[in-house]
């Protein structure tokens, strides 16, 4: 698969999207640059804007398997992952793979389980395979997260450890959507189009799993020049000089910066990343990567508006 293809490839994922997503293009660019990177993605949103209608219609475009988790307080790791079965009249035990063996899984509400199950997920998120036993079970190498939280209510969640945090390479806040797009969605419910049912029931895939995978091979031989490694490497280790900043990005943020960027290129069928490639994926890798100090926490300072800070004090490279 060449550039063209891969360009060609987005372009239709993105109309079929908009034809049950309305609006955030933005968001919609970074998700699939995500799943081109082969990682994963936390989606952040208040209740009904679509976050699970966005994840079912992706997975449906893809023609990938899909299953949802509803995480809630009482769900076990082996609820995830699966258990080992004793079967009495064969005296031996056999595996019934629970609902991570998939190809797309979204991970509702994934704070709101204990830090034991959240723990269940970081092999899976890291290595494609599920350990149980003696035995290593290897997943589909499309195998993706789409996790979800809800950034208003807090009771009787569990914050998500930073080793798992840093296992998603995006975090993408979704926003109430504008006049338009609620007059919009408004008007295919007035026409009787339910959007939940039309994402798996109307939407038909643009293209398979190994077509994704191999449109990798085009995106791995986008080279950077030296000039944007360096803007990189710039803007990763100003996150962690500024005042504001507790904690800073790790290496893995500047890596996943630098292969964001390639992938959103190839989406645009070019094969050199520029500085705005980078400076648009900047909050999404890094937002859920830096802790900002107590100071900056009372002066009621966002992750993104440090970003901005940090964006806009790093010269941009000619």
């Amino acid at each position: 698969m060449d550039l063209d293809s891969v360009r060609r490839q987005a372009e239709q994922l993105r109309v079929e999207l908009g034809k049950v997503f309305t609006g955030q293009t933005e968001l919609v660019d970074l998700l699939l640059a995500t799943v081109y990177c082969g990682r994963h993605t936390l989606i952040e949103g208040v209740p009904g804007v679509g976050k699970t209608l966005l994840a079912k219609a992706l997975a449906r475009l893809l023609g990938a398997d899909f299953q949802r988790i509803q995480f809630t307080p009482d769900l076990m790791p082996s609820d995830v992952l699966g258990t080992e079965v004793y079967l009495p009249n064969a005296n031996s035990f056999e595996f019934r793979p629970g609902p991570i063996f998939t190809t797309v899984l979204l991970a509702d509400e994934i704070n709101r389980t204990p830090p034991k199950t959240q723990a269940s997920l970081l092999e899976v998120m890291e290595e494609r395979t599920v350990s149980m036993g003696r035995e290593t079970r290897t997943l589909s190498p499309l195998f993706t997260v789409l996790a979800t939280q809800n950034p208003i209510e807090y009771e009787g969640t569990y914050p998500l450890p930073e080793a798992q945090v840093d296992r998603f390479m995006t975090k993408l806040l979704v926003a109430y959507p504008s006049l338009e797009d609620d007059l919009q969605i408004l008007g295919q419910y007035n026409q009787n189009i339910d959007l939940h049912r039309a994402a798996t029931e109307s939407l038909q895939p643009v293209t398979n799993p190994d077509e994704v995978l191999q449109a990798r091979d085009p995106i791995r031989q986008i080279n950077a020049a030296p000039e944007v490694v360096q803007y990189v490497a710039q803007l990763v280790r100003a996150t962690r000089q500024h005042p504001q900043v507790h904690l800073g990005a790790s290496p893995r943020g500047a890596i996943h910066l630098l292969l964001l960027s390639k992938a959103l290129a190839a989406m645009d069928g070019r094969d050199f990343v520029t500085p705005d490639d980078v400076k648009l994926v900047v909050p999404a890798v890094l937002r859920h990567r830096i802790l900002l100090t107590p100071e900056a926490q009372v002066a009621a300072r966002s992750t993104d508006d440090v970003l901005d800070a940090v964006v806009s004090q790093v010269e941009v490279p000619r």
